[in-house]
């Protein structure tokens, strides 16, 4: 097994994990979980090497962690932040902090084909990177 599988492992074990490091100093952090993960990292590649994206898997097995793992995963120093949920975006307030901004749906949904919905919604690459970019 390949050394990033073994850290991608590790970190879903622990509830959240850095799924693309960023390659410059760090300016904002992208958050998903699932599905979503892949528009955090489609932003990023726009967004440029100073974006970190963040797959949090488990909100509560992340909570558990000590204080410097998360840390080292959300580094309180970077304010800017957003999340992307295909649901309700309350639950990720906590870890986008008052700055950030959560994209999602607070309201009921629609039946549509994924790729439908999610653009329909507004839970597109696009819509991260207009995001993070207002930040």
């Amino acid at each position: 097994m390949s050394s990033a599988r073994l850290i991608r492992r590790a970190g879903v074990l622990k509830g959240g994990y850095v799924a693309i490091q960023e390659t410059a100093p760090l300016t904002h952090i992208l958050l998903a979980s699932g599905s979503e993960v892949q528009l955090a990292v489609a932003a990023a590649k726009t967004l440029g090497a100073g974006t970190r994206v963040v797959s949090m898997p488990s909100f509560e097995r992340f909570n558990r962690q000590t204080a410097e793992y998360r840390e080292s995963i959300l580094p309180k120093s970077v304010r800017k932040r957003v999340s992307i949920e295909a649901g309700v975006t309350g639950l990720w307030s906590q870890y986008v902090g008052l700055d950030g901004k959560m994209i999602g749906i607070d309201r009921f949904g629609i039946s549509a084909p994924g790729a439908t919905v999610f653009k329909e919604l507004g839970i597109t690459a696009e819509a991260v990177i207009a995001a993070a970019q207002a930040l």
